[in-house]
């Protein structure tokens, strides 16, 4: 078991770390892919106001069956609720691709 599952106060090292412990806990998804793609994005105005420090720009593909029976705004919704608190600590931007168990 990780650290972080035995001290859920552990601030895991990195925000693809935090991003993957949020969405596993919110959504107990069967399929989870979370790719940093900041560095195609440093020379933005808003990358390089939040340092420069990467970690800001993500593509995420999920499949979970709480996304069953939800439209793409309101799932696009739950994953940016549950993601609130990176996008308050520099999170910038997600593109994301959401599917539920039945939409296969």
């Amino acid at each position: 078991m990780s650290e972080t599952a035995l001290h859920p106060s552990a601030q895991p090292f990195s925000r693809r770390e935090r991003i993957a412990i949020l969405l596993q806990q919110g959504l107990t998804p069967t399929k989870l892919e979370i790719q940093d793609d900041s560095a195609r994005h440093a020379h933005h105005a808003g990358a390089k106001a939040l340092g420069g420090g990467g970690e800001t720009h993500f593509n995420i593909a999920i499949t979970s069956a709480r996304f069953d029976g939800l439209n793409r705004v309101a799932r696009h919704r739950l994953v940016n609720d549950l993601l609130a608190e990176e996008f308050r600590s520099g999170l910038h931007a997600l593109s994301l691709v959401l599917h539920g168990e039945q939409t296969l």
